[in-house]
């Protein structure tokens, strides 16, 4: 679910920064993988702003014999691997769009589609971070329940925040946002093969 992104710098960077009122910057990356640096925005020590922060995207806990990208939204605040990030260290990751494989009926390739946002905006991915002293914060990707529309390509979609409640997903008690942890319907999306 969700294991490739797509990074288009121009305009994304000059929307995030007229959005989010920060200076943000990533280079362009069409198909960007778990293991690979990934931007996100996050707040500052005393919450009295945004800041980019660079992570690498997955985690490897000692128990795990896999990497791990993602985290389920509707279990992120109680599983032990990710109720503290998620109570202590949210952040949004800015894209350009996601990617799924589906398989066509009579075809032995998948096909990879592209999810973006309909007007050519950004999309603000939910996530948490994992910080560590010596070397590069890693990151999680949510995910929740798809909508109709992304239901016909995959059982599962990033949990995406609306550009108006990124402070409120950032500075917000880890209570109040249940509201949040849904798919929002009002997105509108593109898919495209």
């Amino acid at each position: 679910m969700c294991g490739r992104l797509n990074v288009v710098n121009d305009p994304l960077c000059q929307l995030v920064t007229e959005q989010l009122g920060f200076k943000f910057h990533t280079p362009s990356n069409t198909d960007l993988r778990p293991t690979q640096q990934v931007a996100t925005v996050t707040t500052t020590a005393n919450h009295n702003g945004l800041h980019q922060l660079n992570t690498l995207w997955g985690i490897q806990p000692n128990w795990a014999n896999r990497i791990i990208i993602n985290a389920q939204a509707e279990t992120v605040a109680t599983k032990p691997t990710f109720k503290m990030a998620f109570k202590q260290h949210r952040c949004v990751v800015p894209c350009s769009g996601w990617y799924e494989w589906q398989q066509q009926e009579g075809q032995s390739r998948k096909t990879k589609y592209l999810f973006a946002e309909a007007n050519q905006q950004p999309l603000y991915m939910a996530a948490i971070y994992f910080p560590h002293r010596e070397e590069q914060a890693h990151l999680v990707t949510l995910t929740t329940a798809p909508t109709e529309q992304c239901a016909l390509y995959h059982h599962r979609m990033p949990l995406l925040i609306r550009p108006s409640e990124v402070g409120f997903w950032l500075n917000s008690d880890a209570d109040a946002l249940t509201p949040l942890l849904e798919a929002p319907q009002d997105i509108p999306l593109v898919i495209t093969s």
